[in-house]
């Protein structure tokens, strides 16, 4: 069978695609495939969207195919009844050779194969390189050597078919939580560390402004003196002088 989803010539959808075999109405005349996003030109003759789109622009002419009047791109209409008709067909799924039984119509082709059990996928985990079918992706998961998946206890621990079987939960947030509850000690005990040098660091600085000021005190305390003494001196020499003028 031809490429499921187009004919191999454009953009057609290939006729071996469909339940029965489709009108020769639906056919474009270009690629031999039945019509996708159907366009009328002016002549009335009906092409695939990209088969006529394809054949203007290396045709220099700009002519129909079928009858070879000129065609002007601004006069092609896009016939939407005609494609929800073709949509409509029954189509067989693309997957049929790998034993997909299914028809369906040609606009929900996209939706069956997201969902199709035959549609062949690559294996999901990172480094895996197997291609599968999507109904056996559940077995392979069971020995993909790089399958990984979080705990589903909720633990975070992303685990491996290795690490799965040896994986404890409750041994393992009890290992998290001792080893958070050391390093919290450990915390602990270097800010009680930090706050006794700042404590003593404050006393040190407590008593050298204390000296400071006992030493303020002290120099206050002897310039009144110093005062005091000059005040005195300076009296008893202004009485010597008054009796000696007496005299």
């Amino acid at each position: 069978m031809a490429d499921p989803d187009v004919s191999s010539q454009s953009g057609g959808y290939d006729v071996e695609l469909f339940v029965e075999t489709p009108d020769y109405d639906l056919i474009c005349t270009i690629c031999q495939g039945v019509l996708r996003c159907p366009v009328r030109a002016a002549c009335h003759h009906i092409f695939c969207k990209k088969c006529i789109l394809q054949w203007l622009k290396r045709c220099r002419q700009q002519t129909c195919p079928c009858c070879r009047k000129p065609v002007n791109q601004s006069l092609i209409f896009v016939m939407f009844k005609l494609g929800k008709a073709i949509g409509r067909l029954k189509i067989k799924c693309k997957n049929e050779i790998r034993g997909c039984p299914d028809t369906l119509a040609l606009s929900e082709q996209y939706c069956h194969s997201m969902s199709c059990l035959f549609e062949l996928i690559p294996c999901p985990y990172q480094g895996c390189r197997a291609q599968l079918l999507r109904r056996d992706l559940e077995a392979h998961a069971r020995h993909c050597e790089h399958w990984r998946q979080p705990c589903h206890m909720g633990c975070g621990t992303v685990l491996s078919h290795r690490t799965q079987a040896q994986h404890n939960c409750y041994r393992q947030l009890r290992q998290e939580y001792e080893a958070r509850q050391r390093n919290h000690r450990v915390i602990a005990v270097a800010l009680q560390r930090k706050m006794r040098r700042m404590q003593s660091t404050m006393a040190h600085m407590k008593r050298q402004i204390g000296l400071i000021c006992e030493s303020l005190e002290v120099m206050d305390d002897l310039e009144e003196v110093e005062e005091e003494e000059l005040g005195d001196n300076s009296g008893s020499g202004s009485f010597s002088s008054s009796s000696n003028s007496s005299s």
